[in-house]
């Protein structure tokens, strides 16, 4: 039988359900990732045609579809926060930038190391690729578009959650080079240490942040204020230049040999800096959602299937042990330490906190890594990410709705006893 024409009624049903169910499972406690990682499974296990989606065998179609997913996602994440940035209106980012990240690495390293038996370069790896808070599967947790009051903020949990989300998926980059480094050419600092800050700590940044401020600036000028009614794409909708601020940002960055996930995000808060009032930033958002849904279901869609036809073959108690405590334990600990002290009140610092969401940047970066360097144990690191991946998918799935309705409820009963509004209330 071909399966050409199934794999095109497939890929018909998969968009009509991805524009469907969002709306029918506004706040059902399941997600539309849980259902076509569901779908995937059964039916790579049933439908004998299909080859098996084995991320091993097509790493290098694995590694673009993970790429242009999470730097779309970027973007609208980017696009969605109104809040500008300073030091005191990102603290809750920051704080999960400079302390939970970290905290969160080093948990996992060591987990890897000391339960695992995973060697030092592989351990670094395992870290870095479960260090990003993802922004592709964490859609009920964040912001969800621009707002067209710029001056309604965000609540603080999904604020704190969308751009970490924006900055970790970059941040991670340096970890994983450094994995990389160490799998090559060895763990002792003499041999990699030097190079990796200079190159890519120092420049990779910096030329990430910078591309990204230009090509943001540059684009907002022409969106929202060139000379000729021609050029400025603001007045007349084009949602699809999105993908093209999304792909220059990303590409220039990449060229010069910086982190385009930086840019991508930087980019996309310069373009929401250049005019906050204009509903354009709405437009763009709407496009880049929905880019990004359609790539999620396919990625999600795939994962079930190499779950179920090999991926977890060999998975270990101690394994699934280690994916648990990755999930319930060293994210909400790190977590909850990172913000203490914070301007979050404790409810939204336990949602915060919680709410980790693992998912296609890990897949990207452990797929990146195993290409670049020489590390023995992939099947354990696949088999490590792929639950942890799995795991999020399906624990955050059932809680998100009811945990944030919850949260958005007590917010607005706060709010109310105090006469303020819902928004700059912290519960």
């Amino acid at each position: 039988m071909d399966p050409g024409p199934l794999l095109y009624t497939g890929a018909g049903v998969a968009t009509l359900a991805a524009a469907l169910l969002p709306r029918l499972l506004d706040r059902a406690p399941i997600s539309m990732p849980m259902l076509f990682l569901g779908a995937g499974a059964l039916t790579f296990s049933f439908v004998e045609p299909l080859p098996a989606p084995d991320p091993v065998e097509h790493s290098g179609l694995l590694l673009h579809l993970t790429e242009i997913c999470v730097i779309i996602s970027l973007m609208g994440a980017g696009l969605a926060l109104n809040r500008v940035v300073s030091l005191r209106g990102w603290a809750s980012t920051w704080r999960l930038l400079a302390i939970t990240m970290p905290l969160s690495m080093l948990g996992v390293g060591l987990l890897g190391w000391g339960v695992l038996g995973l060697g030092i370069a592989a351990s670094v790896l395992l870290a870095a690729a479960l260090a990003p808070t993802d922004p592709v599967l964490a859609g009920e947790v964040q912001v969800a578009e621009p707002a067209e009051n710029p001056e309604s903020d965000e609540d603080e949990a999904r604020f704190a959650l969308t751009s970490e989300a924006g900055l970790n998926d970059g941040l991670a980059f340096p970890f994983t080079y450094a994995a990389i480094a160490i799998s090559l050419v060895g763990a002792a600092p003499s041999a990699w240490l030097g190079r990796w800050l200079a190159l890519d700590v120092l420049w990779r940044l910096l030329a990430g942040l910078a591309v990204g401020l230009l090509i943001g600036w540059a684009l907002g000028k022409l969106f929202f204020s060139a000379p000729s009614k021609k050029f400025r794409l603001a007045e007349h909708a084009e949602g699809f230049v999105a993908l093209a601020a999304t792909f220059l940002a990303y590409g220039l960055t990449e060229l010069i040999g910086g982190y385009g996930f930086v840019a991508v995000f930087v980019c996309a808060c310069a373009i929401r800096a250049g005019e906050r009032r204009d509903g354009y930033h709405q437009v763009l958002h709407r496009y880049v959602e929905q880019a990004e849904r359609m790539l999620t279901v396919v990625i999600v869609f795939l994962l079930g299937g190499a779950a179920a036809t090999g991926l977890l073959t060999g998975t270990t108690w101690a394994e699934i042990l280690v994916a648990a405590v990755i999930l319930v334990v060293v994210r909400p600990l790190a977590g909850w330490i990172g913000l203490l002290g914070g301007r979050s009140g404790p409810r939204e610092r336990a949602v915060i906190s919680f709410f980790g969401v693992r998912g296609v940047g890990s897949l990207f970066y452990l797929v990146y890594a195993l290409q670049a360097g020489r590390f023995a144990e992939q099947d354990a690191l696949w088999r490590v990410v792929a639950l942890v991946v799995i795991g999020s998918i399906l624990v955050h799935g059932l809680s998100a709705s009811p945990i944030m309705w919850l949260l958005d409820r007590k917010r607005r009963q706060k709010a109310e006893r105090r006469h303020d509004k819902p928004s700059h209330t912290h519960v």
